[in-house]
């Protein structure tokens, strides 16, 4: 089995790099410390094309697979920088690419694509699961025209990222 990269990953790998390198430890250390959202970063990095790399080529985006989000995610966090605000911009839109209606796929996932819609956090959490989200225990059944939901959710603490 190849374990190198290839030629495209090597290029991804360099470009995001190249996003990075704008972005010195000082505006990290600053943005941590400040409690404040990278918004330059996640502009920089959407404007680039990377946060809409998982996204199907169909919905504006570049079609690339998961080795290559891993990449592009493993880039930021060498650099000095910090990946969350990446991965939830590449990652959370996966749950509307699995479930949505072509309709919401059609509307949303091209703006998540070019960085005009942020869609980054989703709660699933509950009493005796925390983050582990393999604890969760709420069922949903579909019966008639409802959906019931067993079990307990919990509320998430309200975010200070600008949205």
């Amino acid at each position: 089995m190849n374990f190198e990269f290839t030629d495209l990953q090597n290029d991804i790998r360099a470009g995001v790099r190249e996003v990075c390198s704008r972005f010195d430890l000082d505006y990290w250390r600053r943005s941590h410390e400040d409690h404040t959202y990278p918004t330059e970063f996640v502009k920089a990095m959407s404007d680039a094309g990377w946060l809409g790399a998982l996204i199907p080529e169909e919905y504006g985006g570049s079609g690339l697979g998961f080795t290559e989000g891993a990449i592009i995610l493993e880039e930021v966090n060498r650099s000095g920088g910090n990946s969350n605000q990446v991965h939830a911009q590449m990652y959370t839109m996966g749950a509307l690419l699995r479930h949505g209606s072509e309709e919401q796929k059609n509307k949303y996932l091209p703006q998540i694509a070019d960085g005009s819609l942020r869609l980054q956090t989703f709660a699933v959490t509950e009493p005796d699961a925390g983050t582990d989200t393999t604890k969760i225990k709420t069922f949903a059944e579909k019966k008639e025209t409802v959906t019931l939901l067993t079990d307990k959710k919990s509320l998430s603490p309200v975010s200070t990222t600008q949205i």
